[in-house]
């Protein structure tokens, strides 16, 4: 199965159902009162996280998600049914972004976490809850508040304890398929590896922790060279780096400046990368040409307080020792202290910047008239409604949007443009 890390798709919440303009007509009560009943909410779109599923590979066949609409509201004061939740299951690990504007909506790292994207609309009122003194029976109902709609990219980030870094063909997939049931291709050239593979590594009967092999780095990674950013995003979630040098050079590279040229990428990505734990081990030791840069290597560690390790991933010296150590380190491995993410909260003054409205031009000189305000009241009017029309009027003075239009300039006959809805001014 090919690993799908990112990928992009499109949501929309249900529309809320319509309110209904109903009068009782029972035996005895030839004039009742009016009895339309709300519409239903519609669903909202909520994604929770799903131990079974390990990759994004789902929604490269399905990138469009529509919730339903919630019920419309009828005769003798019923209410219209409130569509169910559109669920969308993700793996642990998945980040959602809203693809517009980069933010991050909602990062999902454990079982059953659930994060509510785009809410449903709300029904319409029906045409019994505008009843009062001044109008006893009125016409008119609201139509159902249409669902709100996002483009997201979903990034899976691979959730593993300790993560494999280092240069292509420098061992790092002989290693993981050494010490785990991990079978990745292994073969004599450069990126052999290009999804993140994860074994199960056993230490002991009840003892085990999980291992990534993620793809090799390359320079100018952090820029987005080669795998770059595919591969740096799945590190942040390791809590310790086994860095892997060939120690052998037999490739014509130099194993220490890997290991500098490695963590300056981790740098340049992040500044949490060059944090994490690290354990140097210097793979192909079973090698002769290994011999003479071991001796740099050791003194690298030493300057560095790194742990060190000699290995070979094809004899499997070394590596039991290597992997006793990292899991040590897991034991005693306490998490970093984060900021607390700043959750967005819906106050008194993001309600007033709703009601704000504004008056633009577009590119063919038409007005447009803007704020979630007035386009909420321009999707819930039924404009075929004498009743509903002279409401929509009286709002559109009480918020003064002549005067707004006016004073950009508009003139008889000028088109305005309030959401979906075009009309021809008046004066």
């Amino acid at each position: 199965m090919k690993f799908i890390d990112r990928t992009k798709i499109a949501v929309k919440a249900g529309d809320g159902g319509h309110g209904k303009s109903a009068f009782r007509h029972e035996k005895f009560i030839p004039k009742g009162g009016p009895s339309g009943g709300d519409g239903g909410k519609g669903a909202d779109i909520i994604f929770v996280v799903d131990t079974n599923i390990n990759t994004l590979l789902d929604f490269r066949y399905n990138r469009k998600f529509i919730g339903n609409n919630g019920g419309n509201g009828d005769i003798k004061n019923q209410f219209g049914r409130n569509a169910p939740d559109l669920i969308i299951k993700v793996p642990a690990g998945t980040i959602i972004k809203d693809e517009d504007t980069g933010e991050i909506l909602a990062d999902l790292t454990k079982e059953d976490d659930t994060a509510i994207i785009c809410k449903g609309g709300r029904g319409g009122r029906g045409n019994a809850r505008f009843s009062n003194s001044a109008n006893r029976a009125p016409s008119f109902a609201e139509l159902g508040e249409p669902g709100s709609s996002r483009k997201l990219v979903l990034e899976l980030k691979v959730l593993a304890d300790v993560g494999l870094v280092g240069y292509p063909s420098v061992g790092k997939s002989s290693l993981i398929s050494s010490v785990s049931a991990a079978r990745p291709q292994i073969a004599e050239y450069h990126f052999t590896t290009l999804n993140p593979i994860l074994g199960v590594v056993r230490v002991g009967p009840e003892e085990n922790f999980v291992m990534a092999d993620l793809p090799g780095l390359i320079d100018g990674a952090a820029k987005g060279v080669g795998l770059g950013h595919d591969f740096l995003r799945h590190i942040e979630r390791t809590k310790i780096l086994i860095h892997v040098v060939d120690a052998s050079g037999i490739e014509g590279r130099d194993p220490v400046e890997d290991f500098h040229k490695i963590n300056n990428e981790l740098s340049l990505y992040s500044d949490k990368l060059p944090k994490l734990p690290q354990i140097l081990a210097a793979n192909k030791i079973d090698l002769p040409e290994a011999q003479e840069n071991l001796v740099r290597l050791r003194q690298l560690a030493q300057e560095k307080n790194l742990p060190f390790f000699e290995i070979s991933a094809a004899t499997k010296q070394g590596v039991d020792d290597l992997v006793k150590h990292a899991y040590t380190m897991l034991i005693n491995y306490q998490e970093p202290e984060e900021e607390p993410v700043k959750m967005k909260v819906y106050d008194a003054a993001q309600k007033q910047a709703d009601e704000i409205i504004k008056v633009s031009r577009d590119m063919s000189g038409d007005f447009v008239v803007s704020g979630k305000s007035i386009e909420k009241l321009v999707a819930m009017t039924n404009f075929a409604n004498d009743e509903a029309l002279r409401r929509f009027q009286y709002i559109w003075r009480l918020k003064q949007i002549d005067a707004k239009l006016r004073d950009k300039g508009i003139k008889e006959g000028d088109l305005v443009h309030i959401g979906d809805m075009e009309f021809e001014f008046k004066d």
